[in-house]
């Protein structure tokens, strides 16, 4: 109700479980699908990752009751570009929709911070396969490393000593090279490459 009462979005369909979520994508290739994390017979972890394999162009928003959660990286790393809290406002969960279906991604910098610190380190994941860098030049490799670090196109443009379109071309390039997503994919990316590593516990 929420989404089909603004006139530049339509809903396109409605999936009950995980499965029929995969089968729908499959069928109408929507732009954007807000996926819960938790449903019966295939949660939105295992439907997220089953449709980005499929090779689906749409970009996922995991809804969920907890930020810090293991379903959020989890659906992360298979590929969704963001979440949001179930009880976000009405307007908030409208612009999310616009923000991932302009490309971009939806994960604050402290949010990112707090969430690969938390996990990365403490997560019984599948073995993943460190990711080819050498087709970055070493520039790109740096701006990666910040955009892991969770830093803002702004920040690391100060910290470089370039200017924020530059960066942005870096990190577009970033993208392309290693046929990532978005920039939730490329701070997952970089932790995996071991470009960056999350804090100690203290």
């Amino acid at each position: 109700m929420i989404l089909e009462a603004r006139a530049d979005i339509e809903v396109v369909g409605e999936a009950a479980d995980g499965a029929a979520a995969v089968e729908l994508a499959g069928r109408l290739r929507p732009d954007v699908i807000l996926m819960d994390v938790r449903m019966p017979h295939l949660d939105g972890v295992e439907a997220t990752r089953r449709i980005v394999d499929a090779g689906g162009s749409a970009r996922i928003i995991i809804l969920t009751t907890y930020d810090v959660d293991e379903y959020v990286f989890a659906a992360l790393r298979a590929g969704a570009s963001g979440f949001l809290l179930k009880d976000v406002r009405p307007a908030d969960m409208v612009d999310a929709v616009r923000i991932v279906a302009r490309g971009e991604a939806l994960l604050a910098p402290t949010v990112t911070r707090r969430l690969l610190d938390h996990f990365l380190d403490t997560l019984p994941e599948r073995p993943v396969r460190p990711p080819d860098l050498a087709a970055l030049s070493e520039r790109e490799v740096q701006v990666l490393r910040l955009v892991a670090l969770a830093l803002s196109n702004a920040e690391i443009a100060a910290r470089l000593v370039l200017t924020e379109a530059t960066v942005k071309s870096h990190v577009s390039a970033v993208l392309r090279k290693l046929g990532l997503r978005d920039r939730v994919q490329a701070v997952v990316c970089a932790y995996d490459a071991g470009l960056v590593r999350p804090r100690p516990r203290t």
